[in-house]
């Protein structure tokens, strides 16, 4: 892991055994900066003040991007923030920035609680909460919003982790998604239609080396078996580190980047980012799950190494 640290920060979960799964995350941002199961690295890790390309960062109440910051709600456009100015876009939600409070800690969990309070642009105030909890091979995170408002509230849940597999090169993983609809992204990442993706290069059912994959990627419909869709990450010697989510997680945004810090200068690196509502979701309306007042919403996914 690379990065100046900021102690008060960082907490760091699981044992001393060899085997042990170990985890180091972050209060801000509420951002997974580390993952090892048995000395294999899961994630890219950081230890960066501020989570590098939103390196493990939540995402709430939206993940990705709002194009143009803008979004109707009672017959009136709201804005946000750009905080993606180079684009115009507000992007990754309203957490980004934020300190988490830690509010339940042991050796091999750790809970996060930060809210969502009433802006003029998104008028309404939440309640929520990140549970990491280690795993024999991996880690389970679980996403926690309530509507503390006097009305419905739109929400949905992201997540931005980098993965890795050991000392394998990213670029020579093969990554597999199994979805046959990719969203059409302009040049400003925002969804313009959706794409069959058999014959192009968005085809990942099949599998597909990083180096190889498309930069910005966005999936929808993403198959779902026995409640859980399954996104993996191969190496040659057919290791797999594999994110799993719960079905509602029917969006997946792909995000391959040579830019990312570290000792391994211009290697690639991969987020893999599960998300229940796919880009400009507050346009669009689609994968907005709209809160009843006092309602509570839980969705987990988790990484974890196989083979």
């Amino acid at each position: 892991m690379t990065g100046a640290t900021d102690v008060a920060a960082l907490h760091r979960l699981g044992g001393d055994a060899p085997g042990d799964a170990r985890a180091v995350v972050s209060e801000r941002a509420a951002s997974l900066r580390g993952l090892t199961v048995g000395g294999v690295e899961l994630v890219q890790g950081t230890l960066e003040p501020e989570p590098p390309l939103g390196a493990g960062m939540v995402l709430v109440p939206w993940p990705n991007r709002v194009e143009g910051g803008r979004w109707p709600l009672d017959g009136r456009i709201r804005q946000l923030e750009l905080t993606e100015p180079e684009l115009g876009n507000a992007n990754h939600g309203l957490l980004a920035s934020t300190r988490y409070d830690v509010v339940a800690t042991s050796a091999r969990s750790l809970t996060l609680a930060a809210p969502v309070a009433h802006s003029a642009g998104y008028p309404f105030d939440l309640a929520t909460t990140v549970a990491y909890e280690l795993e024999a091979t991996g880690i389970t995170v679980r996403h926690g919003i309530t509507n503390l408002s006097d009305r419905p509230a739109p929400v949905a849940i992201g997540a931005h982790p980098y993965l890795r597999l050991g000392s394998v090169p990213v670029g020579e993983l093969v990554l597999t998604i199994d979805a046959g609809t990719a969203l059409d992204l302009d040049e400003r990442h925002i969804p313009r239609g959706s794409i069959d993706v058999t014959g192009t290069p968005f085809d990942l059912r099949s599998g597909r080396r990083v180096a190889d994959a498309v930069e910005h990627a966005s999936y929808g419909g993403v198959a779902a078996h026995d409640g859980t869709v399954v996104h993996r990450l191969t190496a040659p010697d057919g290791r797999e580190v594999q994110l799993w989510a719960e079905a509602v997680f029917e969006y997946v945004q792909v995000y391959v980047t040579d830019e990312f810090p570290g000792p391994d200068g211009d290697e690639l690196a991969i987020a893999v980012e599960p998300m229940t509502a796919p880009p400009n979701a507050l346009q669009s309306g689609d994968g907005l799950r709209w809160l009843e007042p006092g309602e509570t919403w839980t969705a987990a996914w988790g990484i974890r190494l196989a083979g």
